[in-house]
């Protein structure tokens, strides 16, 4: 052992750091970085064979030509993935494959095109051409499938994904130009819908409901089919002693012989909403108001129905006390220590007081079936009590939830409760379902468009509508937009994500963490709180669909959901703090 100290001291160490070997270490690397078998020599040999290609019109007839610079790429990223080299190689691939495209007319070819972009921007999301890939896929939709609307959102992503990117201002440019020939195609589409409407029957209307408080109210109008409405906001006519009307035409419509004509309501908002033939092929809606803040009209599907938000100010924040003026905000104490037993939320003076706990599906609509029969409205009951339980325990919050038992409740329903009730977080429960039963995880959602393919079909399976009528509704939700918490949403999925990953991966294996993402769903529309919807399994997975069928798992799931919503309710604590 002396022996060897010794050798490696007065022999090896003078050797390690003498002149020579260091020499000799830096041709070592510089013969190894320029290895033909390395990365950066594969990526230009390939991108040499492009060249030649693109320069040659005889080689460009043949594929063998384009296939060959493209096993070239591919030898690139699938040897080298977690390189610079990789990224770019990928970029090559896909723009050989769209390009061949030209000369194809494979619809093969353009796919694999958008295959190879999109893992691009998935893998390397922080690579400078991943901005570029995603501007490739909305030329592609556009010029090569055709397709006007995803293109639209595909270019919308180049803002939403990368919005330092050097590709943002053309991505703009883009939607710009959709914008005018979608909006051609609206204008076709109506001025078509209105011939046809002149020939078939008139859309009879078959209800009018309401739900009401002196600070909101919303009305819903049940068609029995799809109807071009148009609203008019009247100011109040002191002469003939009218108050304020909001109406709302309905074209080629007639109004049903069970309709009630007539809603009181005098909740101190609206007096009325009322109901009338106003000519043959006109039905109008017309809301008395009292003290209306402000309003926002959208559509539903499947059945069509029109929703109309009312609000009002609410009384019971105008400050009072002497010396305050109205609207000026009134200063919170800092917590103190002392005050145990007290939420957080309640000690700053913040808003988190009410929760409204939503468990998807009920009665008719059972959700989602896994193979064992297991449906998705029953293990979401349960999931919601348990939500319910561990919210009063540790958060000291009050609990509201939409439904108690096996009944069904319109998606619109859900919102308007959360809203009369004044909840100040909406929590909407559901589990997955794919037909590829390998896809499993947990994911959170809140209300936007839909930028990827799977989102567009859960938003269309939770809404029971189709894909088509989710693409139409996107383009409404720029307006509703205005109105709703997104960014303090987004601050509440993150944390509720975490939370929820977090612990189920403390008992269980394989947990797959689907992130945070965003689709257009029903229930989520007109909240006045921040709202999310929550995904916690796949209940077409084998693994999870038996973890859903147990108890101790949906207790984990309730307590990574509550452990979310605390550390929201500290994070906005923080943030006051810090204010």
């Amino acid at each position: 052992m002396i022996r060897r100290l010794i050798y490696v001291k007065y022999v090896l160490t003078p050797f390690l750091l003498s002149p020579l070997f260091i020499l000799f270490s830096i041709l070592f690397q510089q013969a190894a970085i320029a290895s033909p078998h390395s990365a950066p020599p594969l990526l230009q040999k390939a991108r040499v064979c492009t060249k030649q290609l693109y320069e040659s019109p005889a080689k460009k007839k043949y594929r063998h030509n384009w296939e060959r610079c493209i096993r070239r790429y591919e030898k690139v990223y699938k040897s080298f993935p977690n390189t610079d080299e990789a990224a770019r190689a990928l970029f090559g691939a896909g723009e050989l494959w769209a390009y061949l495209y030209r000369y194809s007319s494979r619809d093969s070819d353009i796919d694999r095109a958008i295959s190879l972009y999109r893992e691009l921007v998935k893998r390397y999301k922080d690579h400078n051409l991943a901005d570029d890939a995603q501007y490739r896929l909305g030329e592609i939709f556009y010029r090569d499938k055709k397709e006007p609307m995803q293109a639209y959102v595909e270019f919308l992503k180049v803002g939403v994904k990368f919005p330092s990117g050097d590709a943002r201002l053309k991505a703009s440019k883009k939607m710009d130009e959709l914008e005018r020939v979608l909006g051609k195609k609206r204008i076709a589409r109506e001025a078509g819908r209105k011939v046809a409407a002149k020939k078939k029957k008139l859309v009879s209307v078959e209800n009018i409901r309401h739900w009401s408080t002196p600070t909101y109210t919303r009305v819903v109008v049940d068609l029995e089919d799809q109807v071009t409405y148009k609203e008019h906001l009247l100011k109040k006519d002191p002469s003939l002693k009218k108050p304020r009307r909001l109406f709302v035409d309905l074209r080629n419509a007639r109004i049903s012989k069970d309709i009630e004509s007539s809603i009181p309501i005098k909740d101190g908002l609206l007096r009325s909403a009322r109901v009338a033939q106003y000519n043959t092929k006109t039905v109008r809606v017309v809301l008395d108001i009292d003290d209306m803040e402000s309003y926002k009209i959208f559509h539903l599907y499947d059945p069509f129905r029109i929703v109309v938000d009312v609000q009002g100010e609410d009384r019971q924040l105008r400050p009072e006390k002497k010396g305050v003026a109205p609207g000026t905000p009134e200063r919170h104490e800092r917590p103190k220590d002392s005050q145990k037993g007290i939420s957080l939320a309640k000690q700053l003076g913040l808003g988190v007081k009410r929760i409204i706990i939503d468990a998807g599906h009920g009665g008719k609509d059972p959700g989602a079936i896994g193979s064992n029969g297991i449906r998705e409205k029953d293990v979401m009951l349960e999931l919601a009590r348990l939500v319910a339980d561990k919210v009063r325990q540790e958060l000291r919050c009050e609990v509201v939830l939409t439904r108690k038992s096996d009944v069904f409740l319109p998606l619109e329903d859900r919102t308007a409760i959360a809203n009369m009730k004044k909840g100040d977080l909406f929590i909407s429960l559901h589990t997955n379902a794919h037909r590829d039963r390998r896809i499993s995880g947990v994911e959170t959602y809140i209300l936007n468009i839909a930028l990827d393919e799977d989102a567009m079909n859960l938003a269309a399976r939770e809404n029971a509508t189709s894909t088509k009528n989710i693409g139409d509704l996107q383009m409404i939700l720029n307006d509703l937009m205005l109105n709703t918490k997104i960014n303090e949403s987004a601050r509440l999925a993150e944390f509720v994500q975490k939370g929820l990953v977090r612990e189920l991966r403390t008992r269980y294996k394989g947990v797959q963490n689907r992130g945070v993402r965003q689709a257009p769903f029903y229930v989520l529309i007109g909240a006045e709180m921040p709202a999310i919807l929550v995904e916690v399994g796949y209940i077409t997975n084998r693994t999870e669909n038996k973890r859903l069928c147990t108890e101790g798992y949906l207790k984990r799931t309730a307590s990574g959901i509550v452990k979310g919503i605390d550390s929201y309710i500290k994070d906005m604590g923080l943030a006051y703090k810090g204010g």
